[in-house]
């Protein structure tokens, strides 16, 4: 049996045996955490019913809702908050809402035929044109895409590592043959380092693993916080904006508030000062290991950058297809349980950690320390 291994800029570490997790002892855990949960977030409670009185949801963006209802935060400071109740297009990739790339983002398995040639799923509303969807480290089935249509294809857009499900981890050569066959087909390469960027390295994700996109998006990470964007590449592609064929405008372009925040994020965030937030990101990974083999876990982790991730899943997953094969109950009770006890993370279930440089050995000593307690809670 041929296994596939990671690229070589990136972390996995799969344990070689494991045991399953009974079920039976899962809901059970879920059930008293979910009761933990609401006896400890009454405020939290209360401003959600205020809260859904003038926004839909009671938030200000769908992701951060959840049932029965989202904590609520009166205060941050670092990499501590404190709440209102007083504690301290690949398959499956998703690149923000715009009609044609939400097309197959977390599709329905029933719906999406084939794992090697996917249906593409478009959700009720959405008018995409012709969109074609390939799974991810599959050089074989974009080739295959390339050679019907690439006459009618302007490009291919992918996160280099997938952080939408996860950390779905690139196989060694699968990028750069992405790469080969973009300029073979004369299809534009557009990594989307939206969620990758300065997370992956000094340079971002595209240096840190040798492959060179056309077109390149970033946000988040490069603005220390604010709220931004930013698009670049190759000048041939550049200069549609220089010579008018393609208009450059929007409101918030060149934002005052926002470029302060970039110029102050690449002060901040030096090639030295990501080392040490990565150095502790792998020690969190690798002591976390420990954990997952002493209890004989069915999970592993994976990592890349200063961002790493528990995948409740014997095998590596390697796209969106073995990513619906993890355990999503457990992986609901792992979040819920470090909720409840002072970790938050994103309630997507299959988000993943980052080390940010407010972290220091205190915060690594409590993530790892939690997930011992939960790793004790599952086997008792």
């Amino acid at each position: 049996m041929l296994t596939q291994t990671n690229h070589r800029e990136t972390y996995r570490f799969v344990p070689s045996t494991s045991t399953p997790v009974s079920p039976e002892r899962v809901a059970e855990l879920l059930k008293a955490e979910w009761e933990l949960f609401t006896k400890q977030t009454g405020k939290s409670a209360q401003e959600s019913r205020r809260a859904l009185k003038s926004l839909p949801l009671g938030v200000t963006s769908s992701f951060q809702h959840w049932d029965p209802y989202p904590i609520s935060i009166v205060s941050a400071k670092g990499a501590w908050m404190t709440d209102v109740d007083g504690r301290v297009k690949i398959e499956g990739g998703y690149h923000g809402s715009y009609d044609p790339l939400v097309v197959s983002t977390k599709p329905p398995l029933d719906k999406i035929g084939d794992p090697n040639n996917p249906i593409p799923y478009t959700p009720n509303g959405i008018v995409p044109g012709e969109m074609h969807v390939v799974p991810y480290n599959n050089a074989d089935a974009l080739e295959q895409t390339f050679k019907k249509h690439a006459s009618s294809i302007a490009c291919f857009i992918l996160e280099p590592v997938l952080e939408n499900i996860g950390i779905v981890l690139p196989d060694e050569g699968y990028l750069e043959r992405v790469r080969e066959l973009c300029d073979e087909y004369n299809v534009v390469l557009i990594f989307d380092e939206v969620k990758t960027g300065l997370t992956a390295g000094h340079q971002g994700a595209a240096q840190r693993l040798g492959v060179t996109p056309d077109l390149i998006t970033l946000a988040k990470s490069i603005g220390g916080g604010l709220t931004l964007a930013a698009f670049g590449g190759k000048k041939k592609y550049m200069d549609f904006v220089t010579n008018g064929k393609m208009a450059h405008f929007g409101t918030f372009n060149g934002n005052p508030l926002a470029m302060a925040g970039v110029r102050a994020a690449d002060v901040i965030f030096t090639h030295d000062s990501l080392v040490k937030a990565e150095k502790f990101n792998q020690q969190a990974l690798e002591r976390i290991n420990a954990i997952i083999e002493q209890y004989q876990l069915p999970a592993h982790t994976v990592g890349f950058g200063v961002k790493g991730c528990i995948t409740w899943s014997t095998e590596p997953v390697r796209n969106y297809r073995d990513y619906k094969a993890t355990d999503f109950a457990i992986a609901e009770l792992s979040w819920l349980w470090s909720l409840n006890r002072g970790i938050m993370t994103p309630p997507g279930l299959d988000e993943q950690w980052l080390i940010s440089l407010a972290h220091g050995q205190k915060e690594v000593d409590i993530l790892v320390e939690d997930f011992e307690s939960f790793a004790k809670a599952l086997r008792s």
